[in-house]
């Protein structure tokens, strides 16, 4: 039963999500990582998420488009 789970789930994240390979500098995803715990309950893809989210906010002027 456990493959058929992850076939299932597998199956629905390619449909549900996009996937983006980040590359950082060695001793730096502990840094994220530690950071993330403090401030998105422990997510690095939460943590990185909002980040790009606010970022780009904030390249647009605050409008959410």
């Amino acid at each position: 039963m456990g493959k058929t789970s992850a076939a299932v789930k597998n199956r629905y994240n390619d449909k549900a999500y996009d996937r983006i390979n980040l590359t950082v500098p060695k001793g730096d995803k502990e840094i994220i990582k530690a950071h993330a715990e403090k401030h998105d309950g422990g997510s690095v893809n939460g943590f990185i998420q909002r980040a790009i989210k606010e970022t780009m906010q904030r390249d647009q002027g605050g409008n959410n488009g």
